[in-house]
């Protein structure tokens, strides 16, 4: 993923309003996020439990979507799998996050969801670059190409659904 900037990241959003993305946290340490090993940039908004937010690109352009969760309340030894980049995690490492869809279909209150990594660090997590804590990465047979595309397509997929 090429570097982005607050005001890049504040024009991709399609699924909220102009106030709403001019308002929402943008994350400070965008100088220093690894964007060569970033499929898309997501972040929690840290004075907004249930909200996080994601930056990708679709069909060449950025789409930026608000996002909200509940956060797992499952029991100790349950554990979750991301539909991204097929990680596990034990309670709470895994989340429904749902979007508004974009448009008229948005505005009339239907959305689209996802289980995914909490944390938003699906990218890292299938390269090798953060481990899970306490979870796990079944060992494949897929190259580390491979599964990167997989989660590439995941998103693409769950971007579609945004639209549709």
């Amino acid at each position: 993923m090429q570097p982005l900037t607050e005001q890049d990241i504040r024009a991709s959003f399609v699924n909220c309003s102009k106030g709403e993305a001019k308002r929402l946290v943008v994350p400070r340490d965008l100088d220093r996020r690894p964007w060569g090993d970033l499929d898309f940039l997501g972040w929690r908004d840290p004075g907004a439990p249930d909200r996080s937010y994601l930056v990708a690109e679709r069909d060449g352009r950025l789409v930026g979507l608000a996002m909200r969760f509940q956060a797992g309340q499952r029991g100790f030894l349950h554990r979750s799998m991301c539909s991204l980049c097929l990680t596990t995690h034990p309670r709470g490492g895994v989340s429904l996050m749902t979007a508004r869809k974009a448009g008229p279909a948005g505005r009339e209150g239907n959305s689209v969801g996802a289980y995914m990594c909490t944390d938003l660090a699906c990218s890292l997590y299938v390269r090798g670059k953060k481990a899970p804590e306490a979870g796990s990465r079944f060992e494949e047979s897929l190259t580390l190409e491979e599964q990167i595309a997989r989660t590439r397509g995941h998103l693409a997929a769950f971007l579609d659904k945004v639209y549709a």
